[in-house]
């Protein structure tokens, strides 16, 4: 089967060589190749401006990331190179994870842009964010159940990516059965992740790490979880002997799906749910006098864009000072972004800029990034996007 051919600019195959798999529009060589003769998904051979093969990419041309090269050679995206994709991403995780509930694909960090599979033990929930998955739906379910032989597969693909490339949203059962909300364990601990319903595929497996890092420092301490969800942080502090857990969300049906996992865990007793916007449920704990010993800060994406930046950069600031004001002297900030535009560096800074702010002394002890199973690609800074600080933080005494 005979490609059509991309061909880019003069010196755009530079950051390709460096192991980059994205290229912009504004690299491509309109004249030989013009965009609008291409369809959206299409397989394109990606050639540079003196001929020479870069690989196969998946193409959208109407997109700012206009292609994501899917090979190196001639190989086409089809089911034996999915096959091998998934039974390379399957072996990474089960020598990271001994059951299995994991990330299965993390996109390009798999060589599988615009595929993301969350595994639940015998289910699959599958999220496809570009035209060139879409293209491939039917064989990627194929070659999951083939490589997995799963009860069922869900398709969760109502999501804001898909608009980006001009996709339906929807959700359905691609195979077989799959329950509204599906079981999970994560640091011994047991959750019921709202699959069908909740954010993005029900749970975030990229914080287990953090979680399993924060256990150690919360025995018999007073907890504060804010955008708790579902209660990941809360409910394995409540798991790992905290005296008493508050998680604050402003979703009903995540301070609901608390209440459910706390119950799951038998740690009913110890953890209670506030329903609220964050920063208004802050202030008035605050207004309250309350203070924990430990304070769990993990919100969305403040910077979904970079324009988004300034204003992102002030709301991380904002929560981290109301954060500060609710800890008790001595106590342990976690405080954690998945915004891919906050680099590392700016969240230790917001963290320090925030203690100093609020009349404390902070000192980090411990760094925590992504699992295993979301692998980074060391030539695309986006998929390390994932860090929480922990801090240490006295009152400063004057």
């Amino acid at each position: 089967m005979s490609l059509p051919c991309l061909y880019l600019k003069p010196q755009t195959d530079r950051r390709l060589h460096r192991g980059h798999l994205w290229i912009y529009s504004n690299e491509v060589d309109i004249n030989r190749s013009p965009l609008k003769s291409f369809s959206p998904g299409q397989q394109v051979m990606v050639l540079n401006n003196r001929d020479q093969l870069q690989g196969v990419a998946l193409i959208n041309p109407a997109s700012l990331i206009c292609a994501r090269l899917i090979s190196r050679d001639a190989s086409l995206l089809d089911g034996p190179l999915l096959q091998s994709r998934f039974a390379r991403a399957l072996a990474l995780r089960e020598q990271a994870f001994h059951q299995p509930y994991y990330r299965l694909i993390f996109g390009d960090s798999d060589l599988l842009p615009g595929l993301v599979v969350d595994r639940f033990g015998d289910y699959l929930v599958v999220q496809i964010a570009s035209a060139g998955m879409e293209a491939l739906r039917d064989v990627l379910v194929e070659q999951l159940q083939a490589l997995l032989q799963p009860v069922g597969i869900l398709l969760a693909n109502d999501h804001s990516a898909r608009e980006l490339e001009g996709l339906p949203r929807y959700t359905e059962v691609a195979y077989g059965a799959v329950p509204d909300e599906l079981e999970l364990i994560e640091n011994d601990t047991r959750f019921m992740a709202p699959v069908a319903t909740g954010q993005k595929t029900g749970w975030f497996y990229d914080h287990r790490l953090a979680r399993g890092q924060l256990r150690q420092w919360v025995a018999g301490k007073r907890v504060l979880d804010v955008f708790s969800y579902i209660g990941g942080w809360g409910i394995q502090a409540a798991s790992a002997g905290a005296g008493q857990v508050v998680c604050v969300d402003a979703s009903a049906r995540a301070i609901a799906g608390v209440a459910q996992n706390a119950k799951l865990n038998a740690v009913q007793d110890r953890v209670t749910g506030r329903q609220g916007k964050a920063i208004d449920v802050m202030k008035a704990l605050q207004a309250e006098g309350e203070k924990f010993d430990v304070v769990i800060l993990d919100p969305p994406a403040f910077i979904k864009r970079r324009k988004d930046q300034k204003a992102g950069e002030a709301a991380y600031r904002h929560i981290n000072e109301l954060g500060l004001k609710l800890l008790a002297d001595g106590g342990l900030l976690v405080s954690a972004s998945c915004s891919m535009h906050l680099a590392a560096e700016t969240l230790t800074d917001i963290v320090r800029a925030s203690a100093e702010k609020t009349g404390h002394d902070a000192r980090m002890i411990h760094f925590c990034g992504q699992g295993p199973d979301h692998p980074v690609h060391p030539a695309i800074v986006e998929t390390r996007y994932l860090k929480t600080v922990f801090a240490r933080v006295f009152k400063r005494h004057h």
